[in-house]
């Protein structure tokens, strides 16, 4: 048995992946290096997805897709996939809403100067979680054999 844990690796590896690949993305869409989007939350694709969808497939890999932690490995993915795509996307939905509004009154009084923007950038889009949990799937499939050899 190995001194380290390769369930825990390949989804770790997963989400790093998933992290590059969205600053890359970043990076051709705006022409412009922001080093933050490695360690951001939201856009394309969703590291959580990719993280949760690795840590099932590895370890249905590793012991089995009938036992009990993949089906709990499963249960903790869609839960986190549905709320990357439902509760973080709308509240990344009202900070937008609420950044505007504080914007419109620092045009109008002085005392809304000093406010801080909201972080919009939190929740995913359906797509991007089903990019992200693909990847992920296809990190698992590809390294769990590679590292369990």
């Amino acid at each position: 048995m190995a001194a380290w844990n390769g369930v825990l690796l390949v989804a770790l590896l997963a989400c790093g992946l998933a992290q590059v690949t969205k600053s890359l993305i970043a990076l051709v869409q705006q022409r412009q290096w922001h080093p933050k989007t490695l360690i951001q939350s939201g856009g394309m694709p969703s590291s959580h997805a990719a993280l949760v969808a690795a840590l099932a497939v590895a370890v249905g890999q590793t012991w089995g897709w009938n036992g009990p932690e993949f089906a709990i490995a499963v249960v903790v993915a869609l839960i986190v996939m549905y709320d990357a795509s439902g509760v973080r996307l709308a509240a990344s939905r009202h900070a937008r809403l609420l950044n505007q509004m504080v914007d419109t009154l620092r045009r109008e009084h002085q005392e809304f100067q000093d406010q801080n923007r909201l972080h919009e950038l939190l929740g995913h889009t359906p797509a991007q979680v089903l990019a992200g949990g693909l990847l992920g799937v296809m990190v698992a499939l590809v390294l769990t054999p590679w590292l369990q050899a």
